[in-house]
């Protein structure tokens, strides 16, 4: 099965992957640009904090290279958005347990503190939500692209008796053998006869 090929184009899950990828690459947009501003150098680790964070030159320039990565993927859109938050959410998690583990080592060149580790956890599931949001579940809904991709039969079951109900409320009651509600509130002809 091929994920790429699941979700139409115009699916209004795709304004969830669009806005999700969007909101997340501005953020660490902001964040690198802000670290350029500064003139930090790039591997510097004396702890210098922007927005509560510590960072240095290579950490901004990682930051502004995934925010855009993230506008450009918000830009495209569709199942590509979908993947590539996925992707970057599960990067970000990664890269806060392998922070986690070397605080105040010498392998900390990115001069991560405690407050980077939990913004990487928690950008990384924000930004893997977004991409898993209504393609990743067990109970998806019926009209969902995904869950029509993993059930064909039954979703061509749905569909036609969705095509025939929606026949026959075209060829309108009439057509079915009912009488119209002009019809039924005419008077029959035995009725007049015995009136007369």
């Amino acid at each position: 099965m091929r994920l790429r090929d699941e979700l139409p184009v115009d699916h209004r899950l795709g304004r969830v992957y669009r806005y999700g990828a969007g909101l997340c690459g501005v953020i660490l947009l902001v964040f690198g640009c802000l670290g350029f501003a500064d003139q930090l150098s790039p591997f510097n680790t004396d702890g210098t904090q922007i927005s509560g964070m510590s960072t240095n030159g290579v950490l901004s320039l990682i930051s502004v290279v995934v925010g855009l990565a993230l506008i450009g993927g918000a830009v495209i859109g569709g199942n590509f958005a979908s993947t590539l938050n996925m992707t970057v959410g599960t990067l970000f998690l990664l890269s806060g347990f392998y922070h986690l583990f070397v605080l105040d080592r010498p392998a900390n060149f990115l001069d991560f503190g405690m407050s980077n580790v939990m913004f990487s956890f928690v950008m990384g599931l924000l930004i893997a939500c977004f991409g898993m949001y209504g393609r990743v579940s067990s109970k998806l809904p019926h009209d969902n692209p995904y869950w029509r991709r993993r059930h064909p039969r039954e979703a061509a079951r749905e569909a036609l008796a969705a095509r025939r109900r929606a026949s026959q409320a075209a060829l309108g009651p009439a057509q079915d053998g009912a009488l119209t509600p002009a019809q039924d509130s005419a008077p029959t002809p035995a009725l007049m006869r015995s009136q007369d």
